[in-house]
């Protein structure tokens, strides 16, 4: 017999480690080793696993651990009570719960990471369908008010002549002869550590414990069909860029019986001309003269619901916003509106006839240094600076 790696070096810990540093080196090392994640070489995985099983059994029991430090493995060898023949992988039954494995390495593995590895094939059940996701552009308008649209999704659906079940109408599957209808074949080695059971998914049934022999024309004996099937969305007053909107039931069909998935519409909203948004609030900017800018004027103004009446005060200057008041975004949830902002933009005019600029230069030397009390102040402030 070769001669048997020393334990903790298989666990990859010292020799004085605690049994915290045991466990978790063990556990490191399982999910390293674990057949089923070395898919490239299982044959090696599984005995780099064996060893590390058979050093946790010794490591993880004190007593075993006591007698290992003082006569190393030989303790165990011909019948000694520790990691040989017969004694499976008893030694895990100390984690608290995990007791019972029977030597399926499929089922050590679920018991420490959550059903990953040779378990991940098992399920027979019900299974809901995958979900699908759609990409809808609306108007901002659309956005605001909200609306209605009808859309077209690609999915698969359960085959109406067969009922899903893969087989043609009139028949029905039937239990797998080799798996007899688990999914599952299991396989068994008998090995120094006890009988090895390994788990794997029917390739005769691919899991699913039952065989079409007759085999639906509609679906190929799928169960399934593709369809491109209109769904109608109801988008609410107020949703924005990026909200995202399910529809229940609307995504793929499920597998042996199990409930569809849902389809997640996600709404992009078109940049509009006139306006912006900033959350609830709309916002927009207005070009007035220089004359309405100074004396005042009632002007009209583009909204969502329409064009508006707003007073321009006299003496405004170009960048200030008026509000108005309840003519923004809906509220998505609950009642009301945010309002609009109206950015006053002041021009001035570019073509001067001879007489308009006689009558400005008039009415600047008439004005003098008061015409602008902010331009006289910006005028004294450079004299104080550069005097």
């Amino acid at each position: 017999m070769s001669e048997k790696r020393d334990y903790y070096e298989v666990l990859g810990v010292q020799k004085g480690a605690s049994d915290a540093e045991i466990k978790k080196a063990f556990k490191k090392m399982a999910r390293k080793y674990h057949p089923d994640l070395n898919r490239d070489n299982p044959k090696a995985a599984e005995e780099k696993f064996k060893e590390v099983n058979e050093a946790y059994s010794v490591l993880s029991d004190p007593q075993k651990r006591q007698t290992y430090d003082q006569f190393g493995s030989a303790a165990f060898e011909n019948g000694g009570g520790g990691a040989g023949a017969g004694a499976g992988f008893g030694g895990f039954s100390d984690f608290g719960g995990f007791s019972g494995f029977g030597g399926d390495m499929g089922d050590i593995f679920d018991a420490f990471f959550g059903g990953m590895g040779g378990r991940r094939g098992r399920r027979q059940g019900p299974e809901r369908g995958a979900d699908l996701r759609y990409d809808l552009e609306i108007a901002f308008e659309e956005a605001a008010f909200g609306k209605e649209a009808e859309i077209t999704v690609p999915r698969t659906e359960s085959c109406d002549a067969c009922h899903g079940t893969g087989a043609a109408p009139g028949t029905e599957p039937e239990t797998c002869p080799t798996c007899h209808g688990t999914g599952q074949v299991q396989e068994a080695h008998n090995t120094p550590l006890g009988r090895i059971v390994n788990s794997h998914p029917c390739s005769r049934c691919r899991g699913t414990g039952k065989i079409v022999k007759n085999p639906c024309r509609e679906c190929n004996g799928t169960g399934k069909k593709k369809v491109r099937r209109k769904i109608r969305v109801k988008i609410p007053a107020g949703v924005d860029e990026g909200s995202r909107i399910r529809v229940a039931g609307g995504g793929e069909a499920g597998t042996r019986g199990g409930e569809s998935g849902d389809l997640y519409v996600y709404i992009f909203v078109r940049s509009h001309r006139l306006f912006q948004r900033d959350g609830t609030d709309v916002l927009c900017e207005v070009p007035i003269s220089f004359v309405q800018a100074a004396l005042g004027d009632t002007i009209e103004v583009p909204t969502l619901d329409g064009k508006v009446e707003m007073k321009i005060p006299s003496g405004i200057q170009s960048g200030t916003s008026l509000r108005l008041k309840g003519k923004g975004i809906p509220f998505l949830r609950g009642k009301g509106r945010g309002d609009q902002h109206v950015k006053v933009k002041v021009l001035t005019p570019q073509k001067l006839t001879s007489e308009q600029k006689e009558l400005l230069k008039k009415f600047a030397e008439l004005g003098g240094e008061n015409v602008n009390p902010e331009q006289k102040s910006f005028t004294d402030l450079l004299k104080k600076i550069f005097k």
